[in-house]
């Protein structure tokens, strides 16, 4: 891919929801965005860009993880209504189509990609890969952004070797820390679904995100974002603080070596910009 060596963009990156309640965020430029995943309300979403100055008009495209209620609630909005591109793979497509929050036809917006397979949008140079999750299918995102690297991994059952390969490579980095172990084990839920969101194809805890952390930091890491955090089995400052703890035996400083920040499920972030 062709660079211009005296042109630098500077690219935003914001959350307006992140969680079973619904996730949503916006990656962008001053000319144009994608999002990614919708599953907000599309009045929180109109809102939140408000908020950072960005014009819905800007938003280019949709790429979805999955086909879990939480990620699609409004893609059929972006898809039929506005003729957005929604890229996502074969399956989760399938899944949206299967899935009764959808109450849409995505039509001509309905863009097929592969795992592993780069695709382009605008300036944004897209690879998918492969993240366990009892969804149909799900995908992480590795997005190269000029000489910066974005990675987004949501819904995770277990690390694998391929999203070590990628979160590796990032600059920034958002990625689950969906419970507490012992809020987990020690709270209300009932046992099979606890069992659903440890067993290897649900969620990340703090600890095992925390320790995955700082196995893969280095230098070249400038900012990490916890998202899809539980409202019952865990607590903002308890996933922070557990990551902070793991990057800090490393010699790692949260806050001086790299930008250490938890997503809300509710409020739209602070607004990031690199």
């Amino acid at each position: 891919m062709q660079y211009d060596l005296f042109k630098q963009n500077k690219y935003k990156f914001f959350s307006i929801g992140s969680g079973s309640s619904g996730n949503c965020s916006y990656l962008g430029t001053d000319e144009y965005g994608i999002l990614i995943d919708a599953g907000v309300g599309i009045r929180t979403i109109k809102k939140a860009l408000r908020e950072y100055d960005v014009s819905f008009e800007k938003i280019i495209a949709v790429i979805i993880t999955h086909d879990h209620a939480d990620h699609i609630k409004t893609v059929g909005y972006f898809g039929d209504k506005c003729n957005i591109p929604i890229y996502t793979t074969q399956a989760v497509h399938e899944g949206i189509q299967r899935n009764r929050v959808v109450q849409a036809d995505l039509f001509q917006a309905k863009r097929v990609i592969e795992k592993e397979n780069p695709f382009l949008i605008k300036d944004f140079r897209i690879t998918a890969f492969e993240v366990p999750h009892d969804s149909i299918d799900n995908v992480g995102y590795h997005i190269e952004l000029d000489n910066q690297i974005f990675v987004y991994i949501t819904d995770v059952g277990r690390i694998t070797d391929t999203i070590k390969r990628y979160a590796s490579q990032a600059h920034h980095l958002v990625i689950e820390a969906n419970y507490d172990d012992y809020m987990l084990q020690a709270g209300r839920y009932p046992y099979y679904l606890k069992q659903r969101i440890a067993n290897g194809m649900g969620h990340l805890s703090n600890r095992y995100s925390a320790e995955f952390i700082a196995s893969i930091y280095n230098e070249n890491l400038q900012n990490i974002w916890l998202c899809h955090l539980s409202q019952d089995n865990n607590h903002p400052e308890l996933a922070y603080k557990t990551v902070e703890q793991a990057l800090a035996a490393n010699g790692v400083v949260a806050g001086k070596n790299v930008k250490l920040e938890t997503l809300s499920r509710y409020k739209v972030s602070g607004l990031r910009e690199f």
